[in-house]
C-alpha cells in the first residue's frame, strides 16, 4: 500500500472494530504491513478475507465474529484479542452504518438501533481498552467520523449526530486520557468508495457532483484512509491528540 514505515507499530497489538470489509480491510492490511498483530470484529464472515491476508505477508489476522451493538460480547472479543496478542495498544473505531434513513419517518427504535451501531461500541470500546493502555504508559485510539455532519448532508440524520458525537467524544477522551500517555485522535472521510458504496449509491450523477465539491480531482478509495491512521497511530504524531482530520480530497475546505 505504501513506503512509509512505522517502526514502532511493529509488533503493536492492534483491535478494528469492522475491519474486514470496505475501510476496516484496507486499515487491517495497512496495520499488517507495519508488522502489527492485528484483531478485529465483524458481523459478517471474514475467513476468506484472513486468508488472503495470510497469503499475501506471512501474517493472519485474528478475526473475532461480533455484533459490535452488542457491549459484552465487544468486550469479551477485546479481551480476548489482548489475550492472543497482548494488551491492545492501538484501538481503532472503524465500524459504521450509513443506512440512508429520513427524519420524519423515523420510530425511536430506528434512532436507537443507528445509534447503537455508529456511536455507543466507540465508547464502549474505548472504556475497555484505556485500563490496559494506563498500564502500558500510553496507547493511541483512532476514532472514524466523518465530514457528514461537517457539510449538513441529509437523509441520514441520526448518522451525522453520531459523528459529530464521535468528534465530541474524541476530544473529551484526549483531555481526559491524555496524562496517562494515551492520544486520541478522529479521521473524517469524505465519500470512500467501497464496494458498498458503489453498489448502493454512486451513480455516475452522484459521483460526478460530489467530485466538483472536491478540490482533489479524483474519487477516494479505503486505501486512501490507510495513512492518516497509521500516522496518528503511530510515535509520528506523538504531539497530536484531541485532532478531527478531514481526509476528504478537499471537500470540507471548499465548504468552509
Amino acid at each position: 500500500m505504501g513506503e512509509q514505515r512505522y517502526t514502532d507499530l511493529d509488533g503493536a497489538s492492534v483491535f478494528i472494530t469492522g475491519g474486514g470489509a470496505g475501510i476496516g480491510a484496507a486499515l487491517t492490511e495497512g496495520f499488517l504491513e507495519q508488522g502489527a498483530r492485528v484483531a478485529f470484529v465483524q458481523r459478517s464472515d471474514a475467513s476468506e478475507f484472513c486468508d488472503e491476508m495470510a497469503a499475501r505477508h506471512g501474517s493472519r489476522p485474528l478475526f473475532l465474529p461480533c455484533d459490535v451493538t452488542d457491549t459484552e460480547a465487544l468486550r469479551r472479543c477485546i479481551a480476548e484479542a489482548a489475550e492472543a496478542h497482548g494488551p491492545i495498544s492501538v484501538l481503532v473505531n472503524n465500524v459504521a452504518n450509513d443506512a440512508r434513513h429520513d427524519t420524519l419517518d423515523m420510530e425511536e427504535a430506528d434512532w436507537e438501533a443507528a445509534l447503537a451501531v455508529n456511536l455507543r461500541p466507540y465508547f464502549f470500546a474505548t472504556q475497555a481498552v484505556v485500563p490496559m493502555m494506563k498500564r502500558m504508559g500510553g496507547g493511541t485510539i483512532v476514532n472514524f467520523s466523518s465530514i457528514s455532519y461537517m457539510v449538513g448532508a441529509a437523509e441520514m440524520p441520526a448518522y451525522t449526530a453520531a459523528n459529530g458525537a464521535i468528534t465530541a467524544l474524541t476530544r473529551g477522551h484526549a483531555r481526559e486520557f491524555g496524562r496517562d500517555g494515551i492520544r486520541v485522535n478522529a479521521v473524517a472521510p469524505g465519500w470512500v468508495l467501497t464496494e458498498r458504496q458503489m453498489r448502493l449509491w454512486a451513480s455516475p450523477e452522484a459521483l460526478g457532483a460530489f467530485l466538483e465539491r472536491q478540490c482533489i480531482g479524483r474519487h477516494l478509495t479505503p486505501v486512501d484512509m490507510v495513512g492518516p491512521v497509521l500516522f496518528l497511530a503511530s510515535s509520528a504524531s506523538s504531539v497530536i491528540t484531541g485532532q478531527c482530520i478531514a481526509a476528504d480530497g478537499g471537500v470540507v475546505t471548499v465548504a468552509a
